[in-house]
């Protein structure tokens, strides 16, 4: 069972930048794929970065030129950069393997605002 905590949200202004950063349990990490998820106020969850464990990244187009997904496996931590930052990046962001399992962590909020 691998577990989750996310860190590095909170209130930035538009146009600004933040770096969340997700640890992840289990001796294992190296080889799954990595995700960051977001679920702002009213909407579905949405994957918005994944890695692959050979360090592919694929990013929709909502977050593509602005977010930056990294991993660093010997600390079994998975990064997200988020440059420009939108009001409608505002969410609470999660990470989790990629597909995902059952076992999500509480996440970190971002709000967008100024």
């Amino acid at each position: 069972q691998v577990h989750f905590v996310e860190s590095g949200g909170g209130l930035v202004q538009p146009g600004g930048s933040l770096r969340l950063s997700c640890a992840a349990s289990g001796s294992i990490f190296s080889i799954y794929g990595m995700g960051w998820y977001r679920q702002g106020p009213g909407k579905q969850q949405e994957l918005v970065a994944a890695i692959t464990s050979g360090g592919s990244t694929f990013y929709p187009d909502s977050v593509k030129g602005r977010f930056t997904i990294s991993r660093d496996n010997a600390k079994n931590t998975v990064y997200l950069q988020m440059n420009s930052l939108k009001s409608e990046d505002t969410a609470v962001y999660l990470c989790n393997q990629y597909p995902p399992n059952l076992f999500w962590g509480q996440g970190t909020q971002v709000t967008v605002s100024s």
